[in-house]
């Protein structure tokens, strides 16, 4: 795989073949894959990525619960808790089920309502690739919320590209390059062989032209 110098000569390539703009561009890797069917089931990359360094849009998050885990999820400041009654409510309303999916990045839910939240909104959250991470009674919520904070999701979406935004042009090229990088090594634990699969790295800037770097290429 690529090294740290590496991606970093690479996005400072990206950042320099384009003229720094008024606002602050966002900054986005692609890689491109071999080998794979997008067919199949070899090609299911749903991760969720912790970047070192946090982009500027923070992710917004949901509970599903109730009791002491709905409170400490609210001290946790989570962006909202849907309780079990408000769940029962969207049953069979696939509108507002869908901009409830819409609305929050992350999802995390009480174990014990698993089952009732894939029945309810199953359908919104699974092909958005946002079914809740579940939270068993005992586990820390309020760490969790904030480390989810500085996540991203990255999917495969039936094409040999793979996309994620990283961050943005005023994060350092090394900040960047690690955020690259995190992508990168989730991505690989999710492919049938590995490193292998990946035939290229592109970094790119809302404006700028994307510079590429071949996987095995020095």
């Amino acid at each position: 795989m690529l090294s740290s110098q590496q991606l970093t000569d690479l996005i400072k390539k990206g950042k320099s073949e384009t003229k720094e703009r008024k606002f602050n561009e966002a900054v986005e890797v692609i890689l491109t894959l071999r080998e794979v069917d997008v067919k199949k089931a070899d090609l299911n990359v749903n991760e969720t990525v912790y970047l070192p360094h946090p982009t500027s849009k923070v992710a917004r998050i949901c509970f599903i619960g109730a009791g002491d885990m709905a409170l400490r999820a609210k001290n946790g400041k989570v962006d909202a808790v849907l309780d079990p009654s408000q769940l029962e409510a969207l049953a069979g309303d696939k509108k507002e089920a869908k901009k409830v999916a819409r609305s929050y990045d992350f999802f995390l839910a009480d174990t014990a309502l698993m089952p009732r939240i894939g029945k309810i909104l199953g359908q919104s959250l699974g092909p958005r690739g946002k079914i809740p991470i579940p939270v068993p009674p005992n586990a820390p919520i309020e760490t969790m919320i904030q480390r989810m904070r500085t996540a991203i999701r990255v999917r495969s979406r039936g094409s040999l590209g793979i996309a994620a935004k990283v961050g943005e042009r005023k994060l350092s090229d090394s900040d960047l390059a690690e955020n690259v990088l995190a992508v990168v090594q989730a991505v690989e634990k999710k492919l049938p062989q590995g490193e292998k699969n990946i035939k290229s790295v592109i970094v790119k800037t809302t404006m700028g032209k994307p510079v590429k770097q071949a996987v095995g290429q020095r």
